[in-house]
C-alpha cells in the first residue's frame, strides 16, 4: 500500500475493530483497493472460498494449525500476514508475545471440555469462541475468523451452526452492538447474553 492512495485501516473502523499497525497495513495485497467499502468486499470473496474449504476441511479444527491456516484461507489474496500471529500489542488482545501459549492453552482446554462433557457442547463452542476473540491472535480478522472456526468446530461434533445474524457482524450497527455487549459480559464470566444471542431458534 505504500505509494499509493491506499485506505487507511484506521478510518471508520467498527466499535472492538483491531487497529493495524501501518507495517500491518502496508502489507495489503490487492493493488486496484482505494476505499474502505472496496476492502470489505475484496475480503468477502476472500472469506467465501475459506467457507468452502472449511466444509471440506479434515484437520480437526482443534488445532493450532487449524486455526493458523483457516485465517490464511480467509485472507491470503488480501494481506500478506494472514495465518500468521500479529506481532504487536493492540487496543485488545492478549499481550502479542503470549498468543502461541494462549492458542495451546486453548485448543487442550476444549479438547478436555469436549471429552468430559464439562459443559454442554455448544455452551463448550460459545466459550471457545469468547476466548479466541479475547486472545485476538492475528492482525485483523479475528471477530470473522472465529466465527468461521466455531462453524468449523460445531460441524466436527455434530451441531448446527450458530445464528451469526447474516455476518451483520462487521459493520456498525444494531446486531454489532448485541454482539459486542455480549463479548464483553463473557469477559466478566457472564456467558448468558453470548448464549442467548448465537443459540436463537435451538430446541
Amino acid at each position: 500500500m505504500t505509494g499509493r492512495d491506499s485506505p487507511n485501516p484506521r478510518d471508520r473502523r467498527p466499535p472492538g475493530a483491531t487497529l493495524l499497525a501501518p507495517e500491518e497495513a502496508d502489507a495489503l495485497i490487492p493493488g486496484h483497493v482505494r476505499t474502505r467499502q472496496e476492502l470489505f468486499a475484496w475480503e468477502q470473496v476472500n472469506i467465501l472460498e475459506a467457507q468452502q474449504w472449511a466444509r471440506r476441511a479434515r484437520g480437526s479444527a482443534l488445532e493450532e494449525s487449524t486455526i493458523r491456516e483457516l485465517h490464511r484461507r480467509m485472507f491470503d489474496r488480501t494481506w500478506e500476514w494472514a495465518g500468521r500471529y500479529r506481532l504487536s500489542d493492540k487496543n485488545i488482545g492478549v499481550g502479542w508475545t503470549t498468543i502461541p501459549a494462549e492458542i495451546r492453552k486453548l485448543v487442550d482446554d476444549g479438547a478436555f471440555w469436549i471429552h468430559e462433557q464439562t459443559f454442554p457442547p455448544d455452551e463448550i463452542v460459545i466459550r471457545l469462541h469468547h476466548r479466541l476473540v479475547q486472545i485476538h491472535p492475528f492482525p485483523d480478522g479475528n471477530g470473522r475468523h472465529a466465527r468461521l472456526w466455531c462453524d468449523l468446530l460445531l460441524r466436527q461434533n455434530g451441531r448446527p451452526a450458530f445464528d451469526w445474524k447474516n455476518e451483520r457482524l462487521g459493520p456498525p450497527g444494531e446486531a454489532r452492538r448485541a454482539y459486542i455487549d455480549a463479548l464483553r459480559a463473557a469477559d466478566a464470566g457472564d456467558f448468558q447474553p453470548l448464549g442467548d444471542l448465537l443459540l436463537v431458534g435451538r430446541h
